[in-house]
């Protein structure tokens, strides 16, 4: 991979989570998120800070490597709509944080983490179908995800009344 495309992707996917972060941060440390109700199975508060960076660096990693690997093939459409589906991604990503905990619009975050979801998993299997085993590790972004949805679906039908 070009060091120019993975500064690209790293630079588009911290964009993201600083903007994620904006909004989070705040709120974390508030009585609001302290005093949601929230299923036993919600990680713990530590888990975040290790499983959404490692996330993020595959991201910027296997996306640029897709990329560079359609520009390789000469296959300009398909690079342009696998960035296209990046640049998405990453909005769903960042506007999920803004509506859950800036907003504290917990239903309307749910609808947007499914549509993280349904996008993470696209980008999975585009970048698997470029780049195959070396893109393997994209899939736990999905998965990660698809787990953080029904979280946050549980939580929005937990603290509904609120």
């Amino acid at each position: 991979m070009r060091i120019s495309t993975l500064l690209g992707t790293g630079a588009a996917v911290t964009a993201a989570a600083v903007t994620g972060s904006i909004a989070t941060t705040p709120a974390v440390q508030s009585d609001w998120y302290e005093d949601l109700a929230k299923p036993a199975y919600q990680p713990p508060r530590q888990a975040f800070p290790i499983v959404w960076p490692a996330l993020y660096a595959d991201i910027a990693a296997v996306s640029a490597d897709t990329i560079d690997e359609l520009a390789e093939r000469g296959d300009v459409a398909q690079r342009r709509s696998y960035i296209a589906a990046l640049l998405l991604n990453l909005v769903l990503n960042a506007g999920w944080s803004w509506l859950f905990f800036n907003r504290r619009r917990l239903g309307p975050a749910t609808a947007v983490s499914v549509a993280l979801a349904t996008s993470s998993a696209d980008l999975a299997r585009r970048a698997v179908a470029v780049r195959g085993a070396r893109a393997l590790p994209l899939v736990l972004y999905p998965l990660w995800v698809s787990f953080a949805t029904v979280l946050c679906g549980h939580i929005a039908v937990l603290n509904r009344r609120r």
